[in-house]
This record gives structure tokens, sequence and C-alpha cells, in this order.
């Protein structure tokens, strides 16, 4: 049996991400890999609507992917929406401008959804894929936290926590002032505090009771911003999934990355190894959300993983088959404000 080459354009809140690959079952071999930051999600969070250029700006790049994918002889291409998507209250319009352009049609998952391919993608990796695990999966608009060890999902959350949506919910000056890392630092506290361990906390608390050999569960992150902070910690001019999924973050690191980057304005930071350019911005409340977290369930290393939500939309059915695996779920999730 032959690998199939199929492709995935995922439209997050702050980006629009291309991966093509060649799937064999549960092998998948990336072919290309490309990003283009679109900020989807930008000027949103008040009235939920995406703006005229967003969407525009969203649909030009799909339509672009899409043509790279064929290009590159892929039999399948499949456009996924996260957070911005389903929360807007026009997301009709966005649909509408990608089928427009590029002749797709869009499908807007489900935080549950995204936080089950984001572990399903993770757990394509060997080296994670029987090790029992808390994922956080921190995107533009939401954050995932799921809790696993292989093919069984102890405890899977998607909040209203992401880069683009703390940027705009604590605007922060040029450069940023001392007092609104410590602004955002408390606001975050207050976050997990009243939105996130009444779940996760319990969840972690049974995990440690039911395995008590083993002494902590690894945190392990996946997304831009984790890769992104891989990649500063290891002066990495250039992608390299290798160098940056053998990463091991530890949480003073974490800490120092995330003073440094509020400690310089946006030139300085687009001067920084490792970090690209556009996301010189988000990087600010997406270093601020690890470090909370990390923090606050005492997390003193984070492995960082490449892979996630694309690598599982790849290996798994077309959207006609979303349906039958929402029906069939059978383990709890909650979507908080």
């Amino acid at each position: 049996m032959s690998a199939a080459r199929r492709a995935v354009i995922d439209v997050g809140t702050n980006s629009v991400k291309l991966l093509v690959a060649d799937v064999l079952g549960r092998e998948i071999q990336p072919v290309c890999e490309e990003s283009k930051q679109t900020r989807l999600g930008q000027g949103f969070y008040e009235t939920h609507r995406l703006l005229p250029e967003a969407i525009a700006n969203t649909a030009h790049a799909v339509a672009t992917f899409a043509e790279r994918a064929r290009a590159l002889k892929t039999l399948h291409i499949r456009v996924i929406a996260t957070s911005a998507a389903r929360d807007a209250v026009n997301a009709d319009e966005l649909c509408s401008a990608i089928e427009r352009v590029s002749g797709l049609r869009l499908e807007i998952i489900s935080g549950e959804l995204e936080a089950d391919w984001a572990f399903q993608g993770v757990s394509t990796d060997d080296a994670l894929a029987n090790t029992p695990l808390l994922l956080l999966d921190v995107g533009g608009g939401s954050t995932e936290f799921i809790l696993g060890e292989g093919a069984e999902k102890h405890f899977c959350h998607s909040f209203r926590l992401g880069t683009v949506r703390l940027m705009e919910t604590i605007p922060h000056s040029d450069p940023p002032a001392a007092d609104e890392l410590a602004d955002t630092r408390r606001w975050l506290r207050e976050f997990i505090e009243d939105k996130i361990r009444p779940t996760l906390g319990p969840a972690l608390e049974r995990e440690s009771i039911l395995h008590p050999e083993r002494t902590s569960i690894p945190l392990v992150g996946t997304g831009g911003t984790t890769t992104i902070l891989a990649r500063m910690e290891a002066t990495l001019e250039t992608y390299d999934r290798a160098v940056i999924e053998s990463a091991r973050l530890s949480l003073a690191r974490v800490k120092w990355h995330t003073e440094n980057v509020w400690s310089l304005p946006l030139a300085k930071r687009q001067e920084i190894v490792g970090l690209p350019k556009k996301r010189a911005d988000v990087i600010l409340p997406g270093a601020a959300i690890i470090e909370a977290v990390m923090e606050a369930f005492s997390f003193e290393e984070l492995r960082v993983s490449t892979r996630g939500l694309r690598f599982a939309a790849v290996m798994n059915e077309p959207a006609e088959r979303l349906r039958d695996f929402q029906r069939d779920q059978s383990w709890e999730f909650d979507e908080l404000g």
C-alpha cells in the first residue's frame, strides 16, 4: 500500500497554515509546511464579527495555499477553521469568501474536535505515542488542555484564552511598560484560578492517585508559541523539526524569555533569532500564557511538539465523517468562557 498525498489548510485566529504530507496510516511525512499571518481575529472580540479586510486576506491566503497544494499533486485538500471562525456571528461570510476564491468548502470545527485532533497529531510522534502527558495547545483565540496516554484521553477542555484574544483584552505599549506585564500576569493568574483550575486541577489529582508510581506528568506544548520559544532557546535561524522537538524548556528559561521579550520594543524583538518578525507582537501574550500555566500547576519543564491539529486533519476522514465522530464521543467536554 502506498502513501496518499493530502493537504490541510488551517485557518486560525492569527494565521493560515498549510501542511502537505504523504500519509500512510499513522505515518505522516511532511512535504510542505507554510504559514501566512492574516489576523482573522483582529478587532474581533468586542463584536464577534470578522472584519471584511481580515476575511479577504484569509480567503486569499487559502487560495494561494490551495494552488501550492495542487502544484504538489495533492489528491485531497481540506480547509478547517478554529476559534475565531466558530465564535463569529458572520462565519458564513468567511465560508463564502473562501469557496468563491478557492473552490474549497470550509469546515469550522468544534473546540472538542480541535482538542482531540491536537492530541492525535502529537501522538504520531513515536516518542510520545504511549506516554502519559498533558498537552497544552495555545492558539490565537483558544487554548486546549488534553490529558491522556496513547489513544486514551482522560480530560479535554478548550478555553477562550489565546494570544490574539489576550492581546486585545489587555493592550500593551511599545515598548511594553513594566506594569503591563504585571497586569497581564495578574489577569492570567485570576483566569486560571477561576476558569481552568476547577476542572484541570481535579483531573491532574485523579491521575496522580491512579498512578502513584509516576512522579509527574510531562507537559508538552504544541502550536506556534511553543515552537517559537524552542527556536529562540536554540537560537535557530531556520525551522528544524528535530531540534525543536528535542527542546526542553525549564520554567526558569520560560520566565527569562517572557521577561526578555516584554522588556524590548517591537523593532528589537524582531531581531531575536528564532522569532519570526510577524510573530514579534503575539509572542508577548503567548509566552505569558505558557509561563502562567507552568507556574500555576508547578510544571518545571516544557517539552515541545511540532505536530498537532494539522497532522491529525490529514490523517482523519473528510468532513462528512465528523458528525459520526462527535456523536460517538463518550468523554466529557466543556468549553468555558
